[in-house]
């Protein structure tokens, strides 16, 4: 990647690499989370070590990263007033013949139901493919993480097999379902 200038807009929302200038919105989301709303939802945590100069480091680092052409982290931003409300990540997992990465999506339980994830994910995607150049994304979800499915389901990810034991996540390896859209699939684009 020689350009880290990648931005995408929706109707509602901003997709873009975090900048030194997001740190208050950013923080200011991850405090005004609402406590824990399932397995999956971290809700409030401590953001004390967080300081300005933690996350400028934080941004340092998702730079290199791109740079590398390893991983890709975007925060979600409402456009009306650049309100951070979640991110979108891609990780490399080949190139080459591939051109092969795998992609999560988190909103923050606060903006929940307001169809900001389905919109996010649906731009990410485009993004993923027009300017990231990967052919293939994946989704890696736990097997009962029902919201996760439907929104990947809802952008037209395809449900491809259950990989046995392939996270280790609380305390234990874990199956995963996967789920894939190509470049050249029409839906959800």
């Amino acid at each position: 990647m020689k350009n880290l200038i990648h931005q995408i807009e929706t109707e509602r929302l901003v997709i873009r690499m975090l900048e030194r200038k997001d740190y208050s919105a950013w923080l200011s989301a991850f405090e005004n989370r609402h406590p824990s709303q399932h397995k999956y939802d971290e809700g409030r945590i401590d953001m004390s070590i967080c300081t300005k100069e933690w996350f400028e480091d934080m941004i340092h680092n998702h730079q290199r990263k791109a740079i590398e052409d390893s991983v890709y982290v975007f925060g979600v931003f409402l456009k009306e007033d650049a309100t951070h409300i979640g991110s979108i990540d891609f990780s490399t997992i080949m190139r080459e013949d591939f051109q092969w990465a795998r992609f999560g999506y988190t909103i923050h339980n606060q903006f929940w139901q307001q169809g900001y994830g389905k919109e996010a994910v649906k731009a990410a995607i485009s993004l993923a493919f027009d300017k990231l150049n990967y052919h293939r994304i994946e989704a890696h979800i736990n097997l009962d993480n029902t919201a996760s499915i439907k929104l990947a389901e809802s952008v037209g990810l395809q449900y491809e097999c259950i990989r046995k034991g392939f996270i280790f996540e609380f305390g234990e390896w874990t199956d995963n379902l996967i789920y894939y859209i190509n470049k050249n699939t029409t839906a959800g684009r």
